[in-house]
């Protein structure tokens, strides 16, 4: 690679960045996990309201603008397959210790990374809300919303952020563990049953969890303590602090 050539010791973040690229170009699997954030959030949302949503209101659920992104709840475990499995590749078969012959500056390394890891699932993430939702509500005959209506840009924008954030979540918490498919095997069922479990024993609790939080925004009305705004926030918080966590244990622990 050209950053080979380079002082290893002061290689710039633009290299680091596009090595990192290079890493998830050449990845089979980490590429079919950004495809499969498209593909399944498209394709459950449509096949949905295809099906249903057109029969009488309120079909796919009590929110409207909500449902129009239904398949979130199912692109998100790609979402997390992603963000676990950009960084497991790095604790295996020495990877980390050649990594870091390259770039020793640990703290370069992992948020040229996570960068990485954020820029491309934000696109995919911006990308796959607004054909989410262009292409569901086709389907949905006179119950159908557009963009111009109320919430629905922000709800657009606010869902590939979640994404992006679920990503995120499972990255740094990989970094953690060092473990993408225990990081999977944990924060899949822990975003898909925690909530519903949590939030009919505690009350309103559930909704500060991440992806309760984070679907917030793409609510057309506020529900329990959280606005769209703040709730997206929450969710950031949850993915501020895994990040932090793999900062650390990257930063103190041996390749």
């Amino acid at each position: 690679m050209t950053t080979g050539a380079l002082p290893t010791g002061a290689l710039p973040t633009v290299p680091v960045l596009h090595s990192e690229w290079i890493k998830i170009r050449s990845n089979r699997s980490l590429l079919g996990s950004l495809v499969a954030v498209f593909v399944v959030t498209v394709g459950t949302t449509v096949l949905t309201a295809a099906t249903i949503g057109a029969a009488t209101e309120g079909a796919m659920g009590e929110d409207p603008l909500l449902t129009a992104f239904y398949g979130v709840n199912f692109g998100q475990i790609a979402a997390i397959a992603f963000g676990a499995t950009a960084l497991a590749g790095e604790f295996r078969d020495g990877a980390l210790r050649v990594s870091l012959t390259a770039v020793p500056n640990r703290t370069r390394f992992y948020l040229s990374k996570v960068a990485v890891v954020a820029g491309l699932s934000f696109l995919v993430g911006q990308v796959t809300g607004l054909v989410t939702f262009v292409a569901g509500q086709a389907f949905m005959g006179e119950h159908a919303l557009g963009l111009g209506d109320r919430g629905s840009l922000r709800a657009v924008f606010g869902s590939g952020v979640h994404l992006m954030l679920i990503a995120l979540l499972a990255a740094g918490l990989t970094a953690v563990v060092r473990s993408g498919t225990l990081v999977m095997s944990l924060l899949i069922p822990f975003i898909l049953i925690v909530p519903f479990v949590v939030g009919q024993v505690v009350g309103g609790a559930g909704q500060f969890l991440p992806d309760r939080a984070g679907q917030m925004v793409m609510r057309l009305e506020a529900q329990g303590a959280l606005g769209p705004w703040t709730g997206l926030g929450v969710a950031a918080l949850w993915s501020l602090a895994a990040l932090i966590a793999g900062w650390f244990a990257m930063r103190r622990r041996a390749a």
